[in-house]
């Protein structure tokens, strides 16, 4: 490949890797701007918030099934799949794979 091509391809490499930063610069001020006040103050909605959407059955908390169906009605089904099955598994009790450890995780009705 002659330097000149090399060149070429350098700069267009350049030229659309800054374009994508631009773009992703313009994508976070708009949600930025969308989220603050005039002032600049935070008016999205709170950690609060977001747990009493979440907690259907309220009883005050929100566990990792209800946070995943909040999670997966908002952004799709499949929503981060490998991180809400690896918390329903621990939650669950079945995130140990251990031989011994399984007695611990029997229902043995106590």
């Amino acid at each position: 490949m002659s330097a000149n091509k090399m060149f070429r391809r350098i700069s267009q490499l350049v030229v659309l890797v800054g374009s994508f930063l631009i773009v992703t610069a313009v994508s976070a001020d708009d949600v930025l701007g969308y989220l603050t006040d005039k002032d600049g103050r935070y008016t999205g909605p709170t950690v609060e918030d977001n747990v009493a959407a979440m907690d259907t059955d309220k009883n005050g908390f929100a566990d990792v099934y209800e946070v995943r169906a909040f999670l997966e009605l908002k952004h799709g089904k499949g929503y981060e799949k490998d991180v809400l099955d690896r918390m329903e598994a621990s939650a669950k009790g079945k995130s140990c794979s251990t031989p011994f450890a399984k007695d611990l995780y029997i229902d043995n009705g106590i």
